[in-house]
């Protein structure tokens, strides 16, 4: 994992809508992850729109994302969440869970779906990932999906939904 964000995409253009399911557990750290993700969505897609769902904790975002997918699927969902290990295997549980669930409805859907639901060892780490400047995962966030919103808009130009592979292959 690297130690400093990614350099920022470009731009995105007007009328991108993102959606943000952010659990609302470890409140201190969530918050943060969420206000420095809209920052910086606000700074990449300037006249896109946020929308932000709030569920009880981490293990509910699957579910939200699925359920908002279903509805009127953003251009890109972006699941904010924290959990910490205690003296249990609960929160590796939860994790595992998290990330395989939304990884499957991403493929399945083939829409992006940026993962930023940290599983941390203690609140120093989640500091530095929710709260500090320099691994902040928000930010992080922010920028993988626009950068994902950018690559779908290129391969709907380059080649739109629907465009039969059989040309290719008989040319």
């Amino acid at each position: 994992m690297s130690n400093a964000l990614p350099p920022k995409p470009r731009m995105i253009g007007p009328k991108v809508r993102i959606c943000i399911v952010a659990s609302k557990y470890n409140e201190q750290f969530t918050d943060s992850l969420v206000d420095n993700t809209i920052d910086e969505l606000s700074e990449l897609v300037p006249q896109g729109r946020v929308d932000l769902i709030r569920v009880p904790g981490a293990f509910e975002i699957p579910v939200m994302v699925a359920s908002v997918l279903d509805r009127d699927p953003p251009a890109c969902i972006i699941a904010l969440g924290l959990i910490i290990r205690g003296s249990t295997a609960h929160a590796d549980l939860v994790g595992s869970s998290v990330t395989d669930a939304l990884q499957r409805i991403a493929v399945e859907t083939k829409r992006p779906i940026i993962n930023e639901v940290l599983l941390l060892n203690d609140e120093k780490q989640a500091y530095a990932r929710c709260i500090g400047s320099q691994l902040n995962r928000g930010k992080e966030a922010a920028r993988a999906a626009a950068s994902m919103i950018e690559i779908y808009q290129e391969l709907d130009r380059t080649m739109p939904l629907g465009a039969s592979s059989k040309k290719s292959r008989h040319a």
